[in-house]
């Protein structure tokens, strides 16, 4: 079936609207319970654990990090997507990982269209929770004079800072396997006193940075695939996990949002609270 509706969705036309203002949808409930974590959907064993963890709670959305293995195909995701985060689907907001760019008109964007009935925007923004939630998109141009940042600095211009952005690639990593992506920077440039929190995957593993440009970083790429090893060294890591695989719990409310980081068997290992002003 899943591969039925991929299908359909390859042969469907459309032109990729206007950066999401109807890809996924604003909620205006008070509350909300979002997850979040990237680099799971390989169809190991502990990605099924996280996602029936995820599923498990519900969630009012579901913020998917990236990287479908291992090219992010449309078989790809339909044989190791579908059967563990697809649960999930209707409530999901993803973004691009670096192993579905390559193949994301085959892949990537069949699915999500087929899921939501309209292409994904390459970077979109919702609100839930009495939060902005915005999805950015590391694997396409992110230069201070890029389309994508021209967008972000619109979104972000009106007073009040209970935003929360994500994307697939961190600036602050103490990972040993993948650098911390400096072009990134442009988008913390940006973001600089108009959000609280930036969700990153990349590095499978779970970190908690230092408040940088008084936004914290948190990396939940404790999906699913195999865990790289932290450098307990790094000066800006305040938590770190490279041994559990795993998802990060937002609780929303206004002027809001607690923060954990979950493991399969349900044990909080790291937990926190940030507070925002108010968008207007």
């Amino acid at each position: 079936m899943v591969v039925a509706i991929v299908a359909v969705a390859l042969a469907a036309a459309g032109a990729e609207q206007s950066h999401g203002r109807s890809f996924v949808p604003s909620s205006a409930e008070k509350r909300a319970e979002v997850w979040a974590v990237g680099d799971g959907a390989d169809g190991s064993s502990e990605s099924y654990a996280v996602s029936r963890m995820v599923a498990r709670a519900k969630p009012d959305r579901f913020l998917y990090l990236g990287d479908v293995y291992p090219k992010g195909t449309a078989a790809d995701f339909a044989e190791r997507y579908e059967p563990t985060y697809g649960r999930v689907a209707a409530v999901t907001a993803p973004t691009v990982g670096n192993h579905e760019s390559g193949n994301r008109e085959y892949g990537y964007d069949p699915y999500w269209r087929a899921v939501h009935g309209s292409t994904p925007p390459s970077y979109y923004a919702f609100r839930v929770g009495g939060w902005k939630v915005i999805s950015l998109n590391s694997e396409i141009d992110h230069s201070p004079g890029s389309p994508q940042l021209r967008w972000l600095r619109r979104r972000v211009q009106s007073p009040g800072n209970c935003r929360i952005a994500f994307w697939h690639r961190p600036w602050l990593n103490a990972g040993t396997t993948h650098p911390g992506a400096g072009s990134v920077a442009s988008f913390w440039d940006a973001l600089q006193g108009h959000a609280r929190l930036v969700l990153n995957g990349h590095e499978h593993n779970m970190q908690r940075q230092a408040p940088t440009q008084g936004m914290i970083q948190l990396i939940a790429g404790s999906g699913g695939n195999d865990q790289y090893p932290l450098n307990r060294n790094e000066p800006g890591l305040r938590f770190g996990n490279d041994t559990s695989a795993g998802a990060l719990r937002l609780r929303l409310a206004p002027r809001r949002v607690r923060f954990a980081f979950v493991d399969t068997t349900g044990r909080v290992l790291d937990r926190g609270t940030r507070r925002c002003r108010p968008n207007v």
